[in-house]
């Protein structure tokens, strides 16, 4: 078994992977609350890069587009409980609280360490994973507004972030490309992250860039690499995940016919 994903309720998993390496470009259209059993993951984003391992808890917000690398670690396979909090959710939660004036929240990955109250609640879930009876919903909801509640008591800027129901307006297409050109989404997605149909993202795409979204997409992902290899240091293995690309042969390839020499060359200073 290399990936495992057990559902207690749509809302609700336990996720193991038992491979090398897995990684996956998301856009969730939930937060979602995670805490890690064992195993570590890489969470790449536009403004920062996250490291969480065993007992990290920590919540990723919706609509933000990642990079998500997970791994074993320690000799223990990558394993996590899932919450998923949605917006429906949300809204019936805070539907009759009272709230102050919604400051605008900075979509960041928010982390708790090992919260005790956040541990003992995710952790509760973990029995009824092994139950064969069906999981009451009753019982899942409770969980989740207790999960939710705890939010509440231990971050005082909470509210801000869970409570923020708007969807994507119409925002500037190059700035916000300049930044994401490096996760590998459909174009759809990034049509909805800039408030657009798809047909009017690639029309404002090409008047704004004078080319298409894929050619575009892959100049700015191999000159990333490139930078990476000739000024960090890194290596292609490490690269070519976090630029956009789903296989090192693929990456290797359009480098060459791009650049006109591989990337080995490139690290080995053959090329000046």
């Amino acid at each position: 078994m290399e990936h495992a994903v057990k559902y207690i309720t749509p809302d609700i998993k336990l996720s193991c992977f038992e491979s090398k390496l897995f990684k996956t470009e998301v856009m969730f259209d939930n937060h979602m609350l995670v805490w890690f059993i064992s195993g570590g993951t890489r969470i790449v984003q536009a403004e920062a890069t996250y490291e969480f391992s065993a007992g990290d808890i920590f919540l990723i917000p919706r609509n933000q587009l990642a990079t998500i690398i997970t791994y074993p670690k320690d000799g223990l396979p990558h394993k996590a409980v899932v919450m998923h909090l949605t917006t429906a959710r949300l809204k019936n939660f805070y539907s009759d609280i009272e709230l102050k004036p919604r400051i605008a929240a900075i979509p960041k990955i928010r982390t708790f360490n090992d919260h005790p109250l956040l541990r003992s609640c995710l952790a509760s879930l973990v029995p009824y994973f092994e139950l064969k009876d069906h999981f009451p919903e009753n019982i899942a909801s409770l969980k989740i507004i207790e999960a939710i509640s705890i939010l509440r008591a231990i971050d005082g800027g909470i509210d801000d972030f869970l409570a923020d129901f708007d969807e994507p307006g119409k925002i500037d297409i190059v700035g916000f490309m300049e930044k994401n050109f490096m996760f590998n989404m459909p174009m759809e997605k990034f049509g909805y992250l800039t408030g657009r149909s798809l047909t009017t993202f690639k029309r404002d795409f090409k008047k704004a860039f004078n080319t298409t979204p894929q050619k575009w997409l892959t100049q700015k992902r191999l000159e990333l690499a490139h930078y990476q290899f000739s000024e960090k240091k890194k290596k292609p293995v490490d690269v070519y995940f976090e630029v956009g690309f789903e296989n090192l042969s693929h990456f290797s390839y359009a480098f060459k016919k791009h650049f006109g020499y591989a990337p080995t060359e490139l690290m080995e200073h053959k090329i000046r």
